[in-house]
Formats: structure tokens, sequence, C-alpha cells
């Protein structure tokens, strides 16, 4: 099973992010990338990703914004 990214701006519409994710085969390769690049996407201008599987499944919606204030 293929894991992918989507990103977003503030107001959902979808964007080309500043660090090009590779493909992953597992979601946890896909959430450790994520939680390794999230700044550098935060600051090239993307504020929300979602996760989903390569049956169209979307996993979740998790805000850069928000980590970077926790």
């Amino acid at each position: 099973m293929a894991w992918t990214w989507r990103f977003e701006k503030a107001d959902g519409d979808e964007t080309t992010p500043s660090v090009v994710p590779e493909e992953f085969t597992t979601q946890g390769d896909a959430e450790s990338w994520i939680g390794e690049y999230w700044k550098d996407l935060l600051e090239g201008g993307t504020e929300r990703v979602k996760l989903s599987n390569d049956s169209g499944e979307e996993l979740y919606t998790m805000s850069l914004r928000e980590a970077l204030d926790a």
C-alpha cells in the first residue's frame, strides 16, 4: 500500500510543497517524513497536510501551524 500527503494553504487550496516527498510504503514512513520536514513545509507556504492511502481513504488532516504553536 502507498501513502501520500496532500499539501494545502490555510484556505484549503492545494499547494506545491517546498520539500518534495518520497514515495511511502507505510503510514509510519509517511508520518516520520512529515515529522522531519514540517517546519520547512510551513516556511514554504504549506499550512496543513492530509494523509491518504492509495485506495483513496483519507486518514486525517493536520495543521502545521498548530504544531508550531504547540
